[in-house]
């Protein structure tokens, strides 16, 4: 349930940052997805871009801005603060864009990410709210779920109970144009100091450059970036 502080402009700011951040949109379906009207829905988004906490995509896309990411830098999140460490490593490894989900109820967030800085890339932004039904991160985090996330989710999701045993039995995940047409990525389970699955350490790219069976290629080189993220944890 969304919290009410009581500062009507606050929540209804902070209403439509939660809209955005589950799917991007346009103008109408913010409106939609908040109950609020026009003009006060796109004076609080537009705001909301002026700090850069939502910005504008070639489409004219609502989306989450920048600035949540560098908001969060100094959270002590020890998961992200992980991944400042592990991340650039992996990002020169494979060349390819690299990105840190963590589950939400039913939906994934990514925490952390980073791009290569030439080149054809897949952008997740910091804050992004994924659906848990596509995608080898979803896989990984939805595989050590429990029984209870997996029956909400698996009935609308691209995979079945046997790809998720399938990635429990390996210890990792990889999609091909699930997500995303023309995407691939892999991933695999970041455990914390106690064992249990606390994250998805992922690798995408056009499908072009990682193959419709990207694991052959990455999946050792992400087993040791979560290895190197639970050390830290």
């Amino acid at each position: 349930m969304r919290q009410h502080s009581g500062i009507g402009v606050l929540d209804k700011a902070m209403t439509v940052l939660h809209a955005v951040a589950e799917q991007p949109c346009n103008l109408n379906e913010l409106c939609l997805r908040t109950g609020l009207p026009r003009a006060t829905a796109h004076r609080l988004a537009v705001g909301l871009e002026v700090h850069r906490l939502l910005m504008r995509d070639g489409d004219g896309q609502w989306r989450p801005g920048p600035g949540l990411a560098e908001l969060s830098t100094g959270a002590g999140d020890s998961l992200v603060e992980a991944a400042t460490l592990v991340l650039p490593r992996l990002r020169e490894i494979t060349g390819e864009s690299v990105q840190l989900y963590r589950r939400e109820g039913t939906h994934r967030v990514c925490i952390a990410a980073l791009e290569p800085p030439t080149g054809l890339r897949d952008t997740v932004l910091v804050g992004s709210r994924l659906p848990m039904t596509a995608g080898s991160g979803a896989k990984v985090l939805l595989a050590w779920a429990d029984t209870a996330v997996q029956r909400a989710i698996l009935p609308d999701a691209a995979f079945g109970e046997r790809v998720l045993t399938e990635v429990r039995r390996r210890g990792w995940a990889q999609s091909a144009a699930e997500r995303e047409p023309g995407v691939a990525s892999v991933a695999a389970p970041v455990r914390d100091s106690g064992g249990a699955v606390v994250a998805a350490v992922s690798v995408s790219g056009p499908i072009d450059r990682m193959g419709r069976r990207p694991g052959a290629r990455w999946a050792a080189d992400l087993l040791a970036a979560a290895e190197a993220l639970h050390k830290r944890l």
